[in-house]
């Protein structure tokens, strides 16, 4: 586990970054932080794995394993209690700062790791399209 990385992963960010440079999308920045704080109760902070700044829009590349998707999401079976509470927590994060962001006016994308792959690429690039396209909210 401590030789997964949070950012550069091959299997996440990197594969998006390809996908984003095939079809041409432009516009993006990765790791560019996100603050609010004027008239907020609490100031935060959020870096999303890639922003489209003119957009608004905050994209995040969720891995199957830690963000328990529903469809590829295994539970290890040593230590089963704190596998559970870890990624309740990592879910419960996930819905504050999608709720967060969209509050202060930015849109989030969120792609789950298994939709990088060829066989989902047309439907990948329906939602990016969709997305990225000027004027769309």
């Amino acid at each position: 586990m401590a030789r997964i990385r949070s950012r550069g992963n091959k299997a996440t960010e990197l594969a998006l970054v390809r996908v984003f440079r095939t079809l041409r999308i432009t516009g993006w920045r990765r790791h560019i932080p996100i603050r609010h704080s004027p008239f907020a109760i609490r100031s935060f902070q959020v870096r999303p794995d890639f922003v489209f700044p003119k957009l608004r829009l905050a994209v995040f590349v969720d891995g199957c394993f830690w963000h328990g998707c529903p469809q590829h999401a295994t539970q290890p079976k040593g230590n089963a209690a704190f596998w559970r509470k870890k990624f309740a927590a990592n879910q419960a994060r996930d819905r504050l700062v999608t709720r967060t962001l969209r509050r202060t006016g930015w849109r989030v994308l969120r792609i789950w790791e298994h939709a990088l792959a060829r066989k989902h690429a047309a439907a990948l690039e329906r939602r990016l399209r969709r997305a990225t396209q000027p004027g769309s909210r």
